[in-house]
Order: C-alpha cells, then structure tokens, then sequence
C-alpha cells in the first residue's frame, strides 16, 4: 500500500473510531490523522503477529477492521493519558 492509501486510511480509521468511542474527544483534524495512523500501524502490527496478515490491499476487509480496532485502542491510551483534566 502507497503512503498515500495509508494516510487516507489512517485518516478514515481515526473518524470512524471516534464515531465508535462515546463521548467528545479533544482534538481536530490533525490529531484524529495521527491517531489515526498510529492505529493503523498498530492494527498492521498485531493482525500480522496474531493472524498472520497485513496490509496489502487498501480495500481488504482485515485491513480495515484492524486499522480501525488499532486506531480505537490508540484513542482509548491517548484519552486514559492526556482526557478529562480537572483543575481546581
């Protein structure tokens, strides 16, 4: 898969994933790109340890379950790290 085909999968990964997640994440569109691109290769990374597949199609099915679980996870880290700071 191009850079391209990655980005734009790692972009639709990260809204899709922010639709999934409830609840108003902080963040625009450069945040949900590059969470959603960490998700992706997250995604690659573990379908390819756990089942033994990987990114070689942009329209494969796999691919885009495991970019968008990959991309979920990375949201959930990202909001357990940096969400809902309270100030005094």
């Amino acid at each position: 898969m191009g850079f391209w085909a990655f980005l734009i999968l790692g972009l639709i990964a990260g809204v899709i994933a922010r639709i999934v997640i409830p609840g108003k994440q902080p963040g625009g569109f450069w945040v949900t790109l590059l969470l959603g691109v960490l998700g992706a290769m997250l995604g690659g990374w573990l379908g390819g340890l756990i089942f033994n597949i990987g990114f070689d199609e942009f329209w494969s099915w796999s691919t885009w379950l495991f970019a968008v679980i990959g991309a979920v996870i990375v949201i959930l880290i990202a909001q357990a790290i940096f969400g809902r700071r309270k100030t005094a």
